[in-house]
């Protein structure tokens, strides 16, 4: 792995690279065709590729870019995709699925209640969620993949020859588990997903490759209906270089919708003097909530209509300043991500050339004043906020066809990602925001006596507790008994240009191995994330403390150990006294390690160590003594 995630080539050399892999690229896609890019959104999906050099995006059968990412499962049996689904939500609520980005490739338990408020009903299906549709239970792949093949269909019509493979954007902050399942969903629907692309990364590509720049900073603050992401990119002679992200993968437009239903919710039962509603008209105001929303972008006011709502009609004015009170306590939740990111680049905002707004929610003016707020600068209008993120796909497909050479872009892991060691701590293998792909290992040994197994639990997080973490998985690997400290392992990881991570362990010894993929679902709301990394800043001295005090014991023990090894085959060398000293030592150093604080146990440490001197010395001498013997030499 290279340092700092980049290796040290000199522009000369990143052109000649270039060109070597364009080459490759550009023959290899001569014999496997066309290559799609695919925005698979919260809210709306689209698809494109490149023609003649340049970046297209499909309309679908009704003449429209922007397919809803909703499917309908009517009793007829015949599945619905796209806009004639969207028009069963107020008909067929319970049947009629949206928005189940937020879902895929996470289990029920890792679901906060204010996520599951949808109107189709979310139970667990073994490691992940599903939907009870008609008697079956569809998962949130298979609706991913049906809106895949929808747009995989759309595109073959357009371009008059079969599709099969795409680039796909997933937000940046989705983790391992949620990036094998979208990929997944693509090889249902009959498409091999060449790369697995970050939203903001795609948006900032396509930003770059048609105001051609070619050097600066960008930061893309990308706000869909479902998903938030912040990232920091540095642009040096066409290679676009991910220098930070952060983000939230449960933040979005619906959350929005969701406090303007909740406060119309309100009036219909003051109106109505009514505890509940139905699910038909909870569906109608649901949509309504996003229409006024969005009428409220352009407008200062917008009327919510719902005829014959329950027993009576409903009819209100929504200005902009309502909208606004409602959606501020969203909107601020991207504030502290965008600070986050910009430390972790190394950056101050004053610092940014670009600033880009990606994602529908992005037209809010609200979310448009907080950003200039943020950053101290107006945003860059030269994008459909819409779009964006599909050209950048389609133009990453043309990076990996060969057809778009003057740009390369280099992504990076999120959260750092490691093992458990002897102790409870975490080792890190591959830092986050390393450059990816990226491949990286450790040699680690034996904490104990005749031990045939080492146990590799994988980790995820900031914190230097393997506690504090998430665990993706583990692994077992089996060896030889063997003394304490004598056995190696070594444990290898390597992230894909997707994100995904595969980890090897290996006995040096005997070369027995064990791999695993990484697809299990990480049994943790994905909002806690970004409070991973704020976290980890939060109690960095308590970690620190923590790690030094769990250092220090292990330490300890292993003095303790090594003494009473020493006593018990040199009785013959003591002095007297020197046994009960050494006994009294180590008693100490025992107690310390039980209840004392850090400097007791230095102290004990230190105590220990000067009494066995003396005795180290002595036996020292000994061998040097016995060595000479056998050499003849006394």
């Amino acid at each position: 792995m290279y340092p700092n995630g980049l290796p040290n080539w000199s522009d000369a050399d990143w052109v000649s690279r270039f060109d070597e892999t364009h080459a490759i690229l550009e023959s290899t896609a001569m014999n496997e065709g066309r290559i799609v890019g695919i925005d698979l959104g919260t809210t709306n999906s689209l698809v494109g590729a490149m023609d003649s050099g340049f970046p297209l995006l499909f309309p679908n059968s009704e003449g429209r870019r922007l397919t809803p990412s909703v499917v309908a499962y009517p009793e007829d049996g015949v599945v619905q995709v796209g806009s004639p689904a969207r028009r069963r939500l107020a008909l067929e609520p319970a049947t009629t699925l949206y928005s189940t980005k937020r879902f895929i490739g996470r289990s029920h338990s890792d679901l906060q209640a204010s996520e599951t408020q949808v109107r189709y009903p979310l139970v667990p299906s073994g490691s992940t969620v599903a939907v009870p549709v008609r008697g079956q239970r569809v998962g949130m792949e298979t609706v991913a993949s049906a809106v895949l093949s929808q747009l995989k269909t759309d595109a073959e019509k357009i371009l008059q020859e079969p599709v099969s493979r795409a680039v796909v954007t997933v937000p940046a902050y989705f983790n391992d588990a949620q990036r094998n399942a979208t990929k997944r969903a693509g090889e249902a629907a009959g498409l091999q997903v060449v790369r697995i692309l970050n939203e903001p990364t795609a948006a900032a590509l396509a930003f770059g490759v048609q105001h051609s720049l070619k050097e600066g900073w960008i930061a893309v603050y990308d706000l869909g209906g479902g998903t938030f992401d912040i990232s920091i990119l540095k642009v040096s002679a066409g290679v676009f270089e991910v220098k930070a992200t952060c983000g939230n993968t449960c933040l979005g437009g619906d959350d929005i919708d969701a406090r303007i239903v909740e406060r119309l919710t309100a009036e219909l039962f003051a109106q109505q003097s009514s505890a509940a509603l139905d699910s038909l008209v909870q569906a109608r105001l649901g949509e309504e909530a996003e229409r006024v929303k969005i009428l409220l972008s352009e407008q200062a006011t917008a009327t919510v209509q719902l005829p014959f709502a329950g027993n009576s009609h409903f009819q209100r004015e929504l200005s902009r300043g309502e909208l606004e009170a409602l959606a501020l306590p969203v909107v601020e939740r991207t504030r502290k991500p965008c600070f986050r990111a910009l430390s972790d680049a190394g950056i101050l905002a004053s610092q940014l050339d670009r600033l880009i707004l990606v994602g529908g929610q992005s037209r809010m003016p609200l979310v448009r004043r907080l950003a200039v707020e943020i950053f101290g600068r107006e945003p860059d209008t030269g994008c459909n906020p819409d779009e964006a993120v599909a050209l950048g796909a389609v133009l990453q497909a043309g990076i990996l066809e060969g057809s778009v050479r003057e740009a390369v872009l280099l992504d990076v892991t999120p959260l750092s990602l490691g093992i458990e060691t002897f102790g409870g701590l975490m080792n890190v293998i591959i830092p986050r925001n390393t450059a990816i792909p990226a491949k990286a290992g450790e040699l680690f040994t034996n904490a104990v006596d005749g031990q045939r197994s080492m146990q590799v639990s994988i980790l995820q997080g900031e914190r230097e507790l393997a506690k504090d973490n998430w665990k993706l998985g583990e692994l077992q690997i089996g060896f030889a008994p063997c003394p304490r400290g004598t056995a190696r392992v070594g444990v290898q990881f390597q992230i894909d240009e997707n994100g995904i991570l595969r980890v090897l362990a290996r006995d040096t010894k005997t070369g027995g191995e064990q791999v695993l993929d990484i697809t299990a679902v990480v049994d943790v709301e994905d909002a806690r994330v970004e409070e991973m990394v704020a976290a980890s800043v939060e109690h960095a001295l308590e970690d620190m403390g923590a790690r030094r005090m769990t250092e220090l014991r292990l330490k300890s023990q292993h003095m303790i150990g090594s003494a009473r090894a020493v006593l018990s085959l040199s009785l013959a060398l003591l002095e007297e006294g020197e046994q009960e000293r050494i006994i009294s030592a180590i008693t100490a150093l025992e107690k310390a390690c039980n209840e004392a604080p850090e400097p007791v146990i230095k102290s004990a440490c230190a105590q220990l160590d000067e009494v066995t001197r003396p005795l180290a010395q002595r036996l020292l001498d000994a061998a040097y003594e016995k060595a000479l013997e056998a050499q003849g030499v006394l």
